[in-house]
């Protein structure tokens, strides 16, 4: 099943182990510490992780680290700059309108 980032985003277990990760790269154990859940579940998170190709799995020895795909992350910025765009229109509109209240108060 072809996932998006979207979806892998979704949930609150995967952005956070997103953050843990962004800091730097981590064994599928190490990642499973930070969180008081099963490490088959942690497991599934980082299967669906890197199914969305936010992760890359990098061998070193016996060990697996995975790391963030900082590329991928740039298609969830770009969505969510259109409305941030908007976001920001409102805001300045909001200011102006604030900023003639007040002069007409004067």
């Amino acid at each position: 099943m072809r996932r998006d980032i979207f979806q892998a985003i979704a949930d609150p277990t995967r952005r956070a182990i997103i953050a843990i990760i962004a800091i730097q790269a981590m064994t599928p154990n190490a990642i499973a510490e930070h969180f008081d859940t099963s490490r088959q579940a942690i497991s599934k998170h980082l299967r669906i992780l890197s199914e969305c190709e936010l992760l890359t799995k990098k061998q070193e020895g016996r060990e697996i680290y995975y790391q963030l795909q900082i590329e991928k992350m740039k298609e969830i910025d770009k969505w969510l700059n259109q409305f941030r765009k908007i976001w920001e229109s409102r805001f300045s509109q909001l200011d102006n309108l604030l900023s003639t209240i007040k002069n007409n108060k004067k």
